[in-house]
């Protein structure tokens, strides 16, 4: 049994209500359910296979779910970078391991099977990429159309790519992803279509399951989790989850919920460093990572919540530092991601060396996308293979001179 709440004014509204943000204050909503209904242990999880639904006594889908069988993501430990940043117990959690390659696929399980349970018949988002492939994938797995709305030239191809084999209706707007997100809203609102972006509540509870993952496979809490920040889903979504496992009775703490962005798309981390009270839109928010280029992020009031309750902290990092761990993570661990995942570890290296991060700490790093979703940054930042005739001295004179 479950409600939807403001997580304002506390309003409550049922389950069945195609409802996005509070009517009464505005606020966002949350899922929220009874633990006193709730019937799970661990002995029960133990039985299934890691993935998201292993945990469906804590998701709202009551049918059969709409899955490409996502989740059950690998956790690296990262030895060599840990070693070099003093770090001995550091992990990467590669949700880029996911079917479309991104963690969106969590939310969109859950999302795209909740409009088949609330009777929608077609969906929606904006995007910066990930989800608007992730969305095409599960509407088509659902039969049901997906409209796109992307901001012109500011979404790598390999992401649109996605959206457009898997068959949703792709437009580009001449604007942002804040522009594009009001579009889209607006559009759902008045025609009918069920709108799945973050602001969706439904779509949250995916997300959350990051977390319980990596409970499991670390065999214990992580002192410290660390996310990429673009429209703050993810860091509101893992601590909510964290929060409902506590409650349960199946941790005893809450890591410390970190967010990391990038210096050009950075209005989280302002809020938390100037101690303001929500978070002030940034115009015109610029970076490599498209991915988290948003400079109104939807959920960033229960991103604030999430790192001030858990006495966590924002960071932000620079372009070079996003690429320049974008490359070490894929040439010193074999982790390829794209640039806006490579911010999560670009971020504890940076704060390790401000000494904000103590040495010993379990640390949880989310890298949320895949290294094929964005080619052209990876191809501008390498040297071009290099051609030489068909021979081997040809072949063995060029290794020589390497």
């Amino acid at each position: 049994m479950y409600r939807l709440v403001c997580v304002n004014c506390r309003t409550p509204y049922p389950p069945d209500e195609i409802i996005y943000t509070c009517r009464r204050c505005g606020h966002l909503l949350a899922v929220e359910y009874d633990m006193d209904s709730v019937t799970v242990s661990r002995a029960i999880w133990d039985k299934r296979p890691i993935s998201v639904w292993r945990y469906r006594e804590l998701l709202p889908v009551t049918i059969s779910p709409v899955t490409l069988q996502e989740g059950g993501t690998p956790l690296y430990h990262l030895h060599r970078l840990g070693s070099e940043m003093g770090l001995p117990y550091l992990y990467a959690k590669h949700e880029g391991m996911n079917p479309t390659g991104s963690f969106k696929d969590r939310g969109m399980t859950v999302g795209v099977s909740m409009a088949i349970q609330l009777r929608k018949s077609s969906v929606a988002c904006a995007s910066t990429g990930n989800t608007s492939a992730s969305l095409a994938a599960y509407a088509a797995k659902a039969g049901i159309p997906a409209v796109v709305l992307l901001p012109a030239g500011k979404v790598a191809l390999g992401k649109v790519a996605q959206a457009l084999m898997h068959g949703a209706q792709v437009i580009s707007i001449r604007g942002n992803f804040d522009r594009a997100l009001e579009m889209v809203h607006e559009l759902c609102l008045s025609h009918g279509l069920y709108l799945l972006n973050s602001v969706n509540p439904f779509r949250l509870e995916g997300q959350k399951t990051i977390g319980f993952e990596a409970v499991d496979q670390l065999g214990q809490v992580p002192d410290r989790m660390v996310l990429p920040v673009g429209n703050a889903g993810n860091i509101s979504a893992v601590h909510k989850g964290m929060m409902e496992l506590e409650r349960l009775g199946l941790v005893d703490r809450i890591p410390m919920m970190t967010g990391i962005q990038a210096t050009g798309s950075n209005p989280v981390v302002r809020a938390i460093e100037e101690d303001l009270p929500e978070v002030v839109p940034q115009r015109d928010p610029e970076t490599i990572a498209t991915a988290i280029r948003i400079g109104a992020p939807v959920n960033a009031e229960k991103a604030l919540t999430a790192i001030r309750s858990t006495g966590g902290t924002a960071e932000e990092v620079t372009d070079e530092e996003i690429l320049a761990m974008q490359r070490d993570l894929a040439r010193k661990e074999g982790i390829g991601v794209e640039p806006a995942s490579a911010a999560s570890v670009a971020g504890v290296k940076k704060l390790v060396e401000a000494g904000v991060i103590d040495r010993d700490e379990r640390i949880v790093c989310v890298v949320t996308g895949h290294l094929l979703k964005d080619p052209e940054t990876v191809i501008r930042q390498c040297e071009p293979p290099r051609e030489i005739d068909a021979d081997l001295d040809s072949l063995l004179s060029l290794l020589q001179r390497s």
